[in-house]
């Protein structure tokens, strides 16, 4: 049984409104169950999604990392926060990667990864990704110092992966997908601008092709491409709200990897959509929310068992 749990944002919410949340989806029997409704009143109310809503996913053990926009949150399987935890560079988190003792986290307005080390319970490393234009540099600083960059997000970092072979960073403005490889950060390959969830898969690279809502295998011998799924305008809600200010339908963020071939992306309105790479159209889909403003950010395999009670 394949399951799997994704976080919202809802952008342009008004003050007040549920402003995202955490999912579970049972593929097999399509049951959805939202275990964390996330409203809080410490939220910054300018811009798109920002603040509002959860973010990156991970696992360790028996608990559950989940991002904020500028706050680490540790889950029960029971969705109780056991912890939070914070640091004066984490600001506008997307996805985040476990590798080792660390979560490494990507804290867009920084420009940033952030590590996170899971034993200590705390922020104990980070990097600063930089380009002059032609070439892309790094800068290692103190997580919890005075000694890190000034909030900016020139490149949007939105997406680390964190494998063996090294460290693998990526937003909408890199127009590449980056290495690091504990030294120095290289360019692996090139990307479209406007890219979300960029990684290393089989013998090419994976991503959300964001800018042109497709979701894209890239590899030497073989490609795929899938078209985002979109509704008809009259199913949309506060369709009023479509507007790439603040909130569109066909918007892909949030991916993950089930296996070699079989592929979970994310869209908005929350939409989870599974892909087979052997097929050239997508397998299945399930429709969190119809509002427009509901976009699904982060997605990963359920690696537990299915709550034996509405939690």
């Amino acid at each position: 049984m394949t399951c799997l749990i994704a976080t919202s944002v809802v952008r342009g919410s008004n003050q007040g409104d549920s402003h995202g949340g955490i999912y579970l989806v049972n593929l097999e029997t399509d049951e959805i169950l939202q275990p964390v409704d996330w409203n809080t009143i410490g939220i910054d109310w300018q811009g798109r999604g920002w603040d509002r809503g959860l973010r990156g996913i991970a696992f360790h053990d028996d608990h559950i990392f989940v991002a904020a926009s500028d706050e680490l949150f540790l889950f029960n399987q029971d969705f109780q926060v056991i912890d939070s935890f914070k640091s004066p560079y984490l600001k506008h988190c997307h996805e985040m990667s476990l590798f080792g003792n660390h979560l490494f986290i990507t804290s867009t307005g920084f420009d940033s990864v952030i590590g996170f080390n899971i034993e200590k319970r705390a922020f104990d490393w980070a990097l600063e990704v930089t380009t002059d234009g032609m070439r892309f540099s790094g800068r290692r600083y103190d997580p919890m110092g005075d000694d890190g960059p000034i909030q900016v997000n020139k490149l949007h970092l939105n997406s680390v992966f964190c494998d063996k072979h090294g460290m693998f960073i990526s937003g909408l403005r890199t127009g590449n997908l980056l290495t690091f490889n504990g030294k120095a950060i290289g360019a692996y390959t090139t990307l479209p601008e406007g890219i979300h969830n960029a990684r290393p898969f089989k013998d090419g690279i994976l991503f959300n092709d964001t800018r042109s809502d497709v979701l894209r295998y890239e590899a030497p011998e073989e490609r795929a491409a899938y078209r985002v799924v979109r509704y008809p305008d009259h199913k949309l809600e506060n369709r009023k709200l479509d507007d790439s200010r603040i909130a569109r339908q066909g918007f892909g963020r949030g991916l993950c990897v089930i296996d070699e071939y079989l592929i979970a992306g994310g869209s908005s309105p929350s939409t989870i959509t599974l892909y087979d790479l052997r097929q050239d159209k997508p397998i299945k889909i399930v429709n969190i929310s119809m509002d427009i403003r509901n976009a699904i950010h982060g997605l990963e395999v359920w690696p537990y068992a299915w709550p034996a009670h509405r939690v």
